[in-house]
């Protein structure tokens, strides 16, 4: 019988050939087609709010300096190093950067310290990342913060417990395809509160690009709407400085003469509010 049966199905050799075959096309064709949908359900798998939240505390943070755009023009522009570091995390999640500029030439004494808070844009606002900015409570015990082991730092706890008073909060969106950015945004209208160098409100601009590059523009305003602190030509430009160059950065030869900037230097930052 079952000499029977592989005579009657094997009777052809040519058919048995074209039936397999058939059978491993047929498989091929589904591996094909379910790796396809496999693939295409993970490139159009969208982005969540956290993982924006992510990519913008990832680009924010690490050194980064001014040099190109001062040495492009050195009129308006200092070459300042911008340094940001992990710092707590918030119960809900919420990323706490500390941050600090200082001029290139004298990074252990930073002119501006602050908190940053990075997370997703509460879901009624159009928008992607909220970055919001505070005062520090004890800003001389948090410089050179991120330069320190770990072990010489505040713990997060008390980083938490020294989250002082806000600043203000820029919303973050994401870029259109074809432009430089990855995200940018800015303050609400109408800034928030700023009294320093006869400011009554202040504005702040942040645009994060690819290469972990980052744009930042803020300026204050009196009641009449006129500028009194802060760069007027555009926004700082800060790039991720390669380690062969940071010696090049520290150079005598680019020291421009100390009295000369230092003049210069009333006007373009808030040194400390």
């Amino acid at each position: 019988m079952v000499t029977g049966l592989g005579s009657g199905s094997g009777s052809d050799p040519t058919s048995d050939s074209n039936g397999w075959g058939r059978a491993r096309g047929l498989a091929l064709k589904s591996l094909v087609f379910i790796g396809g949908v496999l693939l295409v359900k993970r490139l159009t798998k969208s982005t969540t709010r956290w993982d924006h939240a992510k990519i913008v505390t990832q680009s924010l943070t690490g050194e980064k300096f001014s040099k190109e755009q001062a040495s492009r023009d050195p009129d308006n522009y200092f070459n300042i190093r911008m340094l940001t570091c992990p710092a707590a995390e918030m119960v809900d999640g919420s990323k706490v950067l500390y941050f600090e500029q200082a001029f290139w030439r004298t990074p252990q004494k930073p002119f501006r310290q602050r908190f940053y808070m990075v997370k997703p844009c509460p879901k009624e606002l159009k928008c992607d990342v909220e970055v919001g900015s505070y005062a520090i409570r004890d800003a001389e015990e948090y410089k050179n913060f991120c330069d320190r082991s770990k072990d010489q730092r505040p713990l997060p706890e008390e980083v938490i417990g020294d989250i002082a008073e806000h600043l203000t909060t820029i919303h973050l969106k994401r870029c259109d395809r074809g432009k430089r950015c990855l995200y940018e945004g800015c303050t609400p209208p109408g800034g928030f509160p700023n009294s320093w160098n006869g400011a009554t409100y202040c504005t702040s601009e942040l645009a994060i690009l690819k290469n972990n590059e980052i744009h930042t523009w803020d300026r204050g305003y009196d009641d009449g709407g006129n500028q009194v602190w802060g760069v007027k030509e555009g926004p700082y430009e800060f790039k991720p400085a390669p380690s062969s160059s940071v010696s090049e950065l520290f150079s005598p030869l680019n020291l421009p003469p100390l009295q000369s900037m230092e003049k210069r230097i009333e006007g373009s930052f808030v040194l400390q509010v």
